[in-house]
């Protein structure tokens, strides 16, 4: 079972006595959790809108769907849960059956007036799937999960026609018979969709190379209020500007993305890994420069700083390159080159066999540790960016400094702000950035705020980007504003404005029509 309030599973959230384990490392929270709300108790209005006879049986009012598709899966959102403050839940959740159930519920969305926020797995954590206000008559929530099916499978192409509902472990269950995968892994992979990844350019486990879904498409099926948009499938194509990239990002702004040609790869049969400990942090940033930059493509080129490594348990007070390479052919050679790069830089290898182990295993449980931490109260979340090799370091060491200022200032005591890089590129890289503070119950949501709007002015200052691949939604829409050209925001605003001209799709995000 799906938990409304949290991240993943109910079977996996952290106890109770866990819980207020983690908050004792922290100073000064309370001695207990808060309490997860019990969906009967929440007091959602009844719904102010009604479907038509003819929507009903893929349209529900439930209590428990409604304040489930209330909100992401942010720190801000699972607070907001703990709380009780559902402060728009939608009025209406929709489970379409096709796309001819899209077409109807826009159709009459249209007509009513009715917000229509598109819903893959809800794992959006920059408000990308909550309605904030505005003069629609009611909300309702598009939930495209039973659009499900990889429906073809060309394998001389290597390509598949999916469904964009479809979660990730299923996607490549399905492609498992054809000895395919589309080798996407966020770290949502189990709890977000194809089309989601698209809508929000999401970036998978590939550290170089491949690191955007964009990489891996072919065409999109896209329905809008004026029509439908379906490119060709083609390997690549200079005939004017990309359809498909007006589609991919536009966080379901401009329309529904209901299926889509991926191009996909063999299944991997071989791996291989290592870590690499630095002393010194630039040390660790020059290596891993020089490795992004050899062409060698590693499926895996994670630098993790002293202190992500050490909350990880990937390492004790060192800097940590994590490597990896997989293939259909044997790769262990690769592994050594990129390995003898980074060693030239001062460092060493690592004694554990399974850092790398370790850090997975803690990247996969770390979001089920912050909605923990975010019943103590405490402060729990993350944020990242990017920019080039030349002005990381800065970037880096200016967040660092200002955003423990700001934890300082606004929460009383000190604070943890690690840094890790998830993607490298041969120009530049991702910092991933990991603040954990000390919280003042019932201040949660403030306190945060602030911390976030102090580092995103940093990451403005220093032109790095307001998000790498977690899209823009509603929390990064002030410094979004900021780093988009005008001219390109009149241009974006006037395709809002003719694919979606009554302003009905996921109003808020991206753009404000005229």
């Amino acid at each position: 079972m799906r938990s409304w309030w949290g991240w993943g599973h109910v079977a996996e959230a952290v106890p109770d006595q866990e819980c207020v384990q983690l908050g004792a490392l922290l100073p000064g929270l309370p001695g207990q959790p808060l309490p997860v709300p019990r969906i009967e108790d929440l007091g959602l209005p009844p719904s102010a809108i009604a479907v038509p006879a003819s929507l009903d049986a893929i349209c529900t009012t439930d209590k428990a769907e409604r304040a489930s598709h209330t909100y992401g899966k942010a720190y801000r959102d699972t607070v907001r849960a703990l709380y009780g403050r559902l402060d728009r839940s939608p009025d209406i959740v929709a489970y379409p059956q096709n796309e001819g159930d899209v077409v109807r519920l826009l159709d009459w969305a249209g007509d009513a007036h009715v917000a229509v926020v598109p819903y893959g797995g809800g794992s959006s954590v920059v408000g990308g799937v909550e309605y904030r206000g505005g003069d629609h008559t009611g909300v309702l929530s598009l939930d495209l999960s039973k659009l499900d099916s990889v429906i073809e499978v060309d394998p001389v192409s290597r390509a598949a026609r999916v469904q964009a509902g479809v979660f990730g472990p299923a996607l490549e269950d399905q492609l498992k018979p054809y000895g395919l995968t589309l080798r996407h892994f966020p770290q949502s992979f189990e709890f977000s969709t194809l089309g989601g990844w698209l809508a929000t350019r999401a970036g998978g486990h590939y550290a170089t190379l491949y690191t955007h879904i964009d990489d891996l498409v072919e065409s999109l099926r896209v329905i809008t209020p004026v029509g439908v948009s379906e490119s060709w499938r083609l390997p690549g194509s200079g005939a004017g500007p990309s359809p498909d990239r007006l589609f991919l990002g536009s966080e379901g702004a401009l329309g529904v993305i209901t299926e889509a040609w991926v191009r996909l790869q063999n299944r991997p049969t071989h791996k291989a890994s290592t870590a690499i400990l630095f002393s010194d942090f630039a040390d660790a940033v020059a290596a891993t420069k020089a490795v992004a930059q050899s062409g060698l493509h590693p499926s895996n080129c994670r630098l993790l700083d002293a202190g992500e490594a050490q909350l990880s348990g990937a390492g004790d007070g060192a800097n940590v390159l994590l490597l990896g390479f997989e293939g259909t052919a044997p790769v262990s050679a690769l592994l050594e080159q990129a390995a003898e790069l980074a060693l030239a830089h001062r460092g060493r290898r690592h004694d554990r066999e399974n850092a790398t182990e370790s850090w997975r295993s803690s990247f996969l449980r770390m979001p089920y540790i912050r909605d923990a931490l975010a019943r103590m109260s405490a402060i729990a979340e993350t944020f990242e960016t990017a920019t080039t090799w030349n002005a990381v370091g800065d970037l880096v060491e200016a967040v660092r400094t200002e955003a423990k200022a700001a934890v300082q200032e606004i929460c009383g005591a000190p604070g943890m702000v690690n840094c890790r890089f998830t993607h490298v590129y041969p120009d530049g890289a991702a910092p991933y950035f990991t603040v954990i503070a000390p919280g003042r119950r019932g201040s949660e949501l403030s306190m945060w705020d602030e911390i976030k709007a102090a580092v995103s002015e940093v990451l403005n200052r220093h032109g790095a980007t307001i998000t790498h691949h977690h899209a823009v939604g509603r929390d990064h829409r002030p410094w979004y504003d900021r780093q988009r050209p005008d001219v390109f925001a009149t241009a974006l605003r006037a395709a809002k404005n003719a694919l979606d001209p009554r302003n009905i799709l996921n109003p808020g995000v991206l753009v404000t029509p005229r």
